[in-house]
């Protein structure tokens, strides 16, 4: 009889348990040849989250949000080891910060300063930390 093994990444488990009825949670099944449990390839952060990513100033399963008062509206979305954004409610992972805050907000905005870690600093606050550096 066939065995079926489902290995997923630790930001997938991390992503899943603090997930709420009303988040989009994405998960990517492949199969592996032979009878062997098949090793994943490490993924390569791209992008402009990279270099924070390779520095270690922002990890694959980080949960990263803003809020806007005066505009009654909040964001939250998920670094994907790959290096993009996975928002709340929108299907597909967004390739930098400013297009995922603009998925949120809908106007044209700067995602650097609008998103925050849960930290504290903002993703342009850690650019700088690593510019210093």
């Amino acid at each position: 009889m066939a065995t079926l093994s489902i290995h997923f990444d630790p930001a997938v488990i991390a992503r899943l348990t603090s997930a709420s009825g009303e988040d989009t949670i994405h998960v990517t099944l492949s199969l592996g040849g032979g009878s062997d449990v098949a090793s994943a390839a490490p993924v390569i952060p791209h992008g402009p989250l990279a270099a924070l990513m390779q520095a270690r100033l922002l990890e694959a399963g980080t949960v990263l949000t803003f809020t806007q008062r005066r505009a009654n509206r909040s964001g939250r979305a998920v670094v994907t080891a790959d290096g993009q954004l996975i928002v709340d409610g929108h299907p597909s992972p967004f390739p930098s910060p400013s297009k995922a805050a603009e998925a949120v907000t809908g106007n044209v905005i700067n995602g650097w300063t609008l998103w925050h870690t849960p930290d504290g600093p903002t993703l342009d606050q850690l650019r700088q930390k690593l510019d210093a550096q």
